[in-house]
């Protein structure tokens, strides 16, 4: 069995492509496959906007690995790495930053999924030039082009997508960029989450902020708290300060891998919890969350959690809290409550 994922095993067997390169990786990337890539390249450096990958590579002393919204480093790169992410508009918004930042010349190579709808590649691309599909294998592809075209400058202002949420009387304006949770819309989800709120007090964290709907309405709602707002992706991060900057709310805004960055003295954890990966649905991030909840909070610091019903939240709660209250339910979502 490899150790690399489909999309990273069909790149290696076409190594070929990067001998002699500098290489630039982004994209869904989720192995370390580039580091493997650096010994056939002349340099490796891993663009990522997922904390928890850039957790895992920026220790390596063979790669250089940065972690952001938006690659803005000086680079020698000549050929980008993209792994197709799960959202088009994110491969859209990457395109624009990485050729307008690279320029004319530089060579693509793109590998993905068929399911996550690679393909796609072959339109996205005219702006820039020509991509051709040389491989496949695994149920994935590798395209190979190269950049032959004048790029417009990128950005990243113009990504933003703006929508307003009215809730009790307040109209919030939600800025948000390409893969980012809610982006766009106002999540049912969160909307009874918010429903249920206590009024909230002390230092309060929004786990998982993703576009910043849940701590701007809090943070509107109980002006006194002191807000807290941690998210894995650096996009979400970016549109989470730019919500609190529409709305002129306060809150610190952070990258945390689960709780890595976060404090230990909250006396509310509120979250409208990921609950897929890629692809695929994976419930990890989620399970440490319940798990190791009680060690983040003060004594009698709750627990809010907003989750599809059919998730089986309820037994990890309990193990870690000794108890879990349901505080609302729809058909489709439950309000699950816990205090230390």
């Amino acid at each position: 069995m490899s150790a690399y994922t489909a999309p990273s095993q069909i790149a290696e067997r076409q190594i070929a492509y990067f001998e002699g390169k500098h290489v630039l990786v982004a994209g869904e990337a989720e192995d370390l496959f580039p580091i493997e890539l650096q010994k056939y390249c002349e340099s490796v450096t891993v663009f990522t906007t997922h904390y928890g990958y850039y957790d895992q590579l920026k220790t390596s002393n063979k790669i250089t690995c940065v972690f952001g919204a938006e690659f803005d480093q000086p680079t020698q790169a000549d050929l980008v790495l993209l792994y197709w992410p799960k959202a088009k508009a994110e491969a859209e918004y990457l395109l624009a930053m990485l050729m307008a930042k690279l320029g004319k010349d530089t060579e693509i190579v793109v590998v993905g999924e068929n399911r996550s709808g690679i393909k796609s590649i072959e339109k996205m691309f005219k702006p820039y030039g020509v991509i051709t599909k040389y491989d496949s294998a695994r149920r994935c592809s590798f395209y190979w082009g190269q950049c032959t075209q004048d790029v417009t400058p990128f950005d990243m202002q113009q990504w933003f997508k703006t929508y307003h949420v009215n809730y009790q009387q307040h109209q919030l304006t939600i800025k948000s960029l390409p893969g980012v949770f809610s982006h766009g819309e106002f999540d049912i989800g969160s909307k009874l989450l918010l429903d249920t709120l206590p009024n909230l007090s002390g230092k309060v964290l929004d786990f998982g902020c993703g576009a910043g709907v849940i701590g701007s309405v809090m943070a509107t709602l109980n002006p006194t708290i002191e807000l807290e707002m941690c998210d894995i992706s650096a996009l979400a991060m970016e549109s989470s300060k730019a919500t609190l900057r529409a709305n002129n709310l306060q809150g610190k805004v952070f990258a945390s891998n689960v709780y890595s960055d976060c404090a230990d003295d909250y006396q509310f954890i509120i979250s409208n919890p990921p609950f897929h990966s890629g692809l695929d649905t994976s419930y990890g991030a989620t399970e440490t969350l319940l798990k190791d909840a009680p060690k983040q909070l003060k004594s009698a610091g709750e627990l809010i959690i907003v989750a599809n019903s059919f998730l089986k939240y309820p037994p990890i709660i309990e193990q870690s809290f000794g108890h879990c209250e349901t505080l609302n339910k729809t058909n489709k979502f439950t309000i699950y409550h816990a205090q230390k």
